[in-house]
């Protein structure tokens, strides 16, 4: 497993007026955007073939990556270089490319404009940004792709326990415990029976929540094209990986770690209150 999909077309409207001109995911945590943190977590994970699915307004995240020779000229001139010198290392390690949606039709429809760069034989992953998760140890993806070597053919979601309230905003696994006892994944490895976009407190079958990181098999793209889009014209990838599901072939992972909904304001104010101390900066 070599590549990872970054699904970044979204509108930010959550962020308005702020993401008017900035797509959210450069929204900065400290000095480091979201997609920084993302693409260093691929990283971690040896992963360094990276799709960016993004649209025609939000190519500064593209330029992100690029060297930007005007400003290298400047920082030599101050003896500042430095200042960059994190960002060029992640540029060097990676191979970028980007795909752009013409229309935001859903999470289920932008891994799958991923599949010309994809293929058909392999797995891969996908992040979603805004979903910003530090770990102590191994990242998030890490952990995942570890567990990947013990069930190649399967489809890998990581979960986190949500309060009751908030499932309505997630994908949320009807789930069965499996015998697994690798260390570090002890009583954090389950299959999947199913699983239901957003559902009211009476039809949410846990309190397991899908976040966003995602392990894919290579005919997850035939499976995407058999869902039919939603009320609101989007395909969901929950739908496509409930037909897996229902063939026993996808398996929730509940991580370790804390994850940040920096989707929304309040999960972004915590992540970066969180991250300034324990960076000692407050």
């Amino acid at each position: 497993m070599e590549k990872c999909v970054f699904p970044v077309a979204g509108y930010g409207t959550r962020f308005l007026p702020f993401t008017k001109t900035t797509p959210k995911e450069l929204l900065p945590i400290l000095n480091k955007p979201l997609i920084h943190y993302a693409v260093e977590e691929a990283l971690d994970a040896d992963i360094k073939d990276l799709i960016l699915v993004d649209n025609q307004y939000k190519k500064t995240i593209n330029d992100y990556f690029k060297p930007n020779q005007f400003l290298e000229n400047v920082l030599h001139a101050s003896s500042k270089e430095s200042e960059l010198s994190n960002l060029n290392e992640l540029i060097s390690k990676c191979n970028f490319s980007s795909i752009e949606q013409k229309e935001m039709l859903g999470l289920g429809h932008a891994i799958l404009m991923a599949e010309s760069n994809i293929g058909s034989k392999e797995a891969f992953s996908v992040i979603l940004p805004d979903d910003f998760c530090i770990n102590s140890s191994e990242s998030v993806l890490k952990q995942m792709k570890t567990l990947h070597n013990f069930f190649p053919d399967f489809a890998i979601v990581a979960v986190e326990e949500v309060p009751s309230e908030r499932l309505g905003s997630y994908g949320v696994v009807d789930i069965e415990p499996i015998i697994f006892n690798e260390k570090g994944f002890e009583k954090r490895v389950f299959r999947v029976k199913d699983m239901i976009e957003k559902p009211t407190l009476n039809q949410a079958p846990s309190n397991l929540a899908i976040i966003g990181r995602y392990i894919l098999p290579p005919g997850i793209f035939d499976v995407i094209r058999l869902v039919k889009p939603d009320k609101t014209k989007e395909i969901q990838i929950t739908n496509a990986l409930r037909i897996l599901a229902n063939q026993g072939k996808v398996i929730a992972f509940k991580f370790r770690g804390t994850r940040y909904d920096c989707g929304n304001i309040a999960g972004f104010v915590r992540a970066t209150l969180d991250m300034a101390k324990k960076e000692k900066i407050i």
